[in-house]
């Protein structure tokens, strides 16, 4: 389960991401922007690990690939999910709600939710709403369904003791690996999973980063969007940097928590937030996304700034990963 070490995926991706774009239209005419030109590949048996700080965009990223953006949100760009017929990829930001219902949500592409409560039925067990899944998923029947729900369940590290509880008896770190035991059913080509370590516990933590990573190594795809640094560190192969709604650094996982360390200011300032490395806050707050500088979005809070930075940089590559800033640290190789 050792992540690869490639900048960039080796295999025809399974998405293929292309400037994308979410504005919220609000009241007064007002739009916020809060997904600007997102571009990136992601390949079959890769993983990529999507941080930043909360509001930067991360979410809203996801539920565009998954068509469950509010009725007020515009989209730009394109997102190509690779199907049967490696000609004829979906477009999941031009597909009706029939097709994403029908073809793509659970079957080509699993969810493990940010809240899992809110994606959980209150009124159903956890065993009702796994065997429901694999009915629907991988067609068991019978006698078969009792056994493959202890068997998903336990991809999850979810206890069979817990099988017959009520989502409103879960504890919220039992909510999320009831979630995560869902998604992974049916073996979705792509896997989107939106803080999938939030409510566990340290050990549990690790065994479901783990099971993520042993998902993708049996060759499919996972977008992981993550405040945990220490779980991207554990399974990524490749970390994307959000700030502000824009990607500001993509590069090799190696790199980024390796001793050359990421190029941008503010990634840079993530991994030295982290207690068993500085432990330094990032000075200031985010920009309000409603409200964004013309320029770099992060100058205002960082060391480097000059008047440079009213101009607002380019994701370019260099030095096997591609940033977004103008004073990109270059570090050599040890």
């Amino acid at each position: 389960m050792t992540p690869t070490p490639e900048s960039e995926p080796v295999a025809p991706p399974v998405l293929s991401v292309r400037g994308l774009g979410v504005r919220f239209r609000m009241r007064g005419g007002r739009h916020i922007a809060a997904v600007t030109d997102a571009t990136f590949d992601l390949a079959a048996g890769e993983c990529l690990a999507l941080v930043g700080e909360s509001g930067c965009g991360k979410s809203v990223l996801a539920s565009a690939l998954l068509g469950l953006l509010p009725g007020n949100a515009q989209t730009t760009g394109a997102a190509l999910l690779a199907g049967p017929d490696p000609a004829a990829p979906t477009d999941l930001l031009a597909a009706d709600e029939r097709t994403l219902a029908r073809t793509v949500r659970g079957r080509r592409i699993g969810l493990v939710p940010q809240s899992p409560a809110a994606h959980l039925t209150p009124v159903r067990t956890v065993r009702s709403q796994l065997v429901e899944v694999l009915s629907e998923l991988t067609g068991a029947r019978g006698s078969a369904l009792t056994k493959a729900a202890e068997t998903a369940a336990g991809r999850a590290s979810f206890p069979a003791d817990h099988l017959d509880r009520y989502p409103h008896e879960l504890s919220g770190g039992l909510a999320q690996r009831a979630a995560t035991a869902l998604a992974l059913i049916g073996d979705a080509p792509l896997l989107l999973a939106d803080e999938p370590t939030t409510g566990l516990d340290r050990e549990l933590v690790d065994r479901t980063a783990d099971e993520l990573r042993r998902h993708t190594d049996e060759g499919r795809a996972l977008l992981m969007i993550t405040h945990d640094l220490a779980a991207a560190e554990r399974i990524a192969d490749r970390v994307a940097v959000m700030y502000a709604g824009r990607i500001v650094e993509l590069g090799p996982a190696a790199r980024f928590f390796g001793d050359r360390g990421p190029r941008h200011p503010y990634a840079r300032g993530l991994l030295d937030a982290l207690p068993e490395r500085e432990f330094t806050a990032i000075p200031g707050m985010p920009p309000e996304l409603g409200d964004l500088p013309d320029g770099c979005a992060f100058a205002a809070r960082c060391t480097r700034a000059t008047e440079m930075c009213a101009a607002l940089p380019t994701l370019t590559s260099g030095r096997g990963s591609s940033v977004a800033c103008h004073h990109a640290e270059e570090r050599v190789d040890a």
